[in-house]
């Protein structure tokens, strides 16, 4: 719901000559988004060079997103966060963190470590805390694992590690609780649209089978072994993959799912343990902790029901089934050293040394990325009655959502679609950053689908303008040789989320400050809330969005659209939306049956037809 106007944006001007002559400029509403169903759904078109059985590789993804073994704590699974029916987190306690981000006016990091909210790190937040800015620049978001140091792989679901004081006030007392992510969680559903990962969009658009970066990382390598005798190091490279680029960084951050220091090769040896010749070798059960639906639309043929886990004798079974062999099977064993090159090596007569690795213990982050990133590109919410009504059916929404979607399409009115542009409701799609990667508006240079709209002010969060762990700039804008003439304002931006299950997604905006859609709603009504502090750290006034003065039935009517844009299958757990049975810590409580001393809360199985939706944020 941005007031941007855009040189390369989607607004036609068209001039009318008047009988007098003279001209006068009429800006053209552009059309109503089309249904989703008319995107592809992006691909890397050397997929068939790592995976050679896509359904396996997708069941392999739906057992690990949802496996909470992967956690250094046994508990954390990637879905620990991204549980609810909108595939996000509703959970309200033990959700806060500081304003970690904070910046001096240098760019120096200048955390805060106090909880403003007069709640504290376990506190249970209420819809009287809303809206959290400018009292606060505290976040609502994502519990994780406490602060810990990885010693080692342990026998069992969780790792060895040593337990630290938390530094940035994760505390009750003596007793470190479970660290809170720095920013909002935002849904999967839809995620394989978008040309980039994470608010700040450092999951790069090209996977490099290693991490996060990319190309911005030139000495990411893997090994391949098209002679098992002989795996040597290459360089891999998978566009339109920053899926995978995003899910191989939650299970290494020590704040979401790790003990710090840990790798995504300490993880392969977790899932694929070393034989040692002559010596049964007992890897994990997949999903050991948790019941499968025997219809579950993915895993049901491997189900154990009523017992927990999967028919499968471990992880290696299932990465064998779906990835080609030159990546897994090798007689050699890679030892990295302290300065993290790799070496290939014959294999010992007893166990591995901490820094030794089989071929599929080292390449793990290869499996993971792809293999999530394959179950996620399923997770398509494309039949919301908006997307029927665009599909043909004239009755599949309200006149006043009709009214809405015209509101938002409005070049004098809500101008919305502007950033949450296309089928995909976003200008941060693969297809939108293709046709346009840099945009300009009002004379200034940005990333396309990045948004600077003053949810917080810019110190407070640098984002898109901050720099990589190798000192390479997250915008692509600012990577351009040479630079665009006009000034760069990427500070303080958040890639532009799209909009379908919205209702489903609460809190909103990257900082989860916002409660509802209609607060949401009153906050683009008002141009945002941060403008004094909506400038670059070089001095640039960043371009504020423009006061709209929506009436009280435009409101209505935004928030009919909003609400025509839930797909139902997403409400009610339905297929490919359907999931395994989950834990999730929910802040200190009583005892339970896997974490002493902490409050779980059981996300039960449902197969392919559903079951009832999942409560929304402060749902009584």
């Amino acid at each position: 719901m941005h007031r941007f106007y855009s040189r390369v944006g989607i607004s036609v001007v068209i001039s009318i000559l008047t009988a007098s002559g003279s001209v006068f400029s009429q800006v053209a509403d552009p059309p109503r988004p089309p249904s989703l169903k008319t995107v592809p759904v992006p691909e890397p078109t050397n997929l068939s060079d790592f995976v050679s059985d896509r359904q396996a590789a997708v069941r392999l993804g739906k057992a690990l997103f949802w496996e909470m073994q992967v956690g250094s704590d046994g508990v954390t699974a990637c879905a620990s966060c991204h549980f609810s029916s909108g595939m996000a987190d509703t959970r309200s306690k033990n959700q806060l963190s500081p304003g970690l981000k904070r910046i001096t006016t240098t760019g120096a990091p200048n955390p805060d470590t106090t909880f403003h909210r007069n709640l504290g790190p376990v506190g249970q937040v209420t819809g009287s805390d809303f809206p959290f800015f400018p009292a606060s620049n505290d976040v609502l978001s994502s519990q994780g694992v406490r602060n810990s140091v990885f010693l080692g792989v342990g026998n069992g679901p969780a790792d060895r590690v040593r337990q630290e004081p938390d530094p940035d006030g994760f505390r009750v007392g003596s007793t470190n609780i479970r660290r809170v992510e720095p920013r909002n969680t935002p849904t999967v559903v839809n995620a394989v649209f978008n040309h980039r990962q994470f608010w700040d969009g450092r999951a790069d658009n090209v996977f490099n089978g290693v991490n996060e970066m990319g190309d911005r990382d030139p000495n990411a390598r893997i090994f391949r072994a098209d002679n098992p005798t002989t795996p040597v190091a290459v360089q891999v490279r998978l566009e339109d993959s920053s899926l995978a680029s995003q899910a191989v960084v939650p299970p290494v951050s020590g704040d979401e799912m790790s003990a710090r220091g840990r790798t995504m090769r300490d993880i392969g040896k977790k899932f694929a343990r070393y034989q040692i010749p002559g010596q049964p070798v007992s890897n994990l059960r997949p999903l050991a902790l948790q019941l499968v639906h025997p219809e579950d639309s993915v895993l049901g043929s491997l189900s154990r029901w009523p017992q927990k886990g999967l028919h499968a004798t471990g992880y290696p079974e299932l990465i064998q089934a779906a990835f080609h062999r030159q990546w897994w099977d090798s007689s050699k064993l890679i030892r990295v050293g302290t300065d993290g090159t790799p070496t290939v090596i014959d294999p010992p007569t007893g166990a591995l040394a901490a820094n030794e690795y089989s071929l599929m213990q080292y390449n793990f982050a290869l499996f993971f990325g792809l293999a999530i990133q394959m179950y996620e590109s399923t997770l398509v919410a494309d039949h919301s009655p908006y997307d029927q009504f665009m599909d043909g059916n004239p009755n599949a929404i309200s006149p006043q959502a009709i009214l809405g979607v015209d509101l938002f399409r409005s070049q004098t009115r809500g101008q919305c679609i502007t950033c949450h542009e296309g089928a995909e409701l976003t200008g941060a799609s693969v297809r939108q950053v293709r046709a346009s990667p840099t945009r300009i508006r009002d004379g200034q240079a940005m990333d396309r689908g990045f948004n600077n709209i003053g949810v917080l002010e810019t110190l407070q969060d640098l984002s898109l303008g901050a720099k990589d762990d190798l000192g390479n700039w997250l915008s692509t804008v600012k990577r351009l040789t040479p630079p665009p003439p006009e000034p760069i304002v990427v500070d303080g931006a958040f890639k532009v989320p799209g909009l379908r299950n919205v209702e489903l997604t609460a809190p909103y905006f990257h900082n989860g400050g916002q409660v509802d859609l209609p607060a949401v709603i009153e906050f683009y009504d008002r141009a945002g809330d941060a403008h004094e502090g909506m400038v670059t750290l070089d001095g640039t006034q960043i371009e504020l969005m423009s006061i709209i003065g929506f009436t009280p039935e435009e409101k209505a009517a935004m928030l009919a659209f909003l609400l025509s844009l839930t797909d139902e299958r997403v409400r009610f757990q339905q297929a490919p939306f359907d999931h395994p049975q989950l834990f999730i810590p929910n802040g200190p409580g009583l005892p339970r049956a896997i974490m002493p001393g902490e409050q779980l809360m059981e996300i039960p199985a449902v197969g392919r037809f559903g079951g009832a939706p999942q409560k929304k944020f402060l749902e009584p």
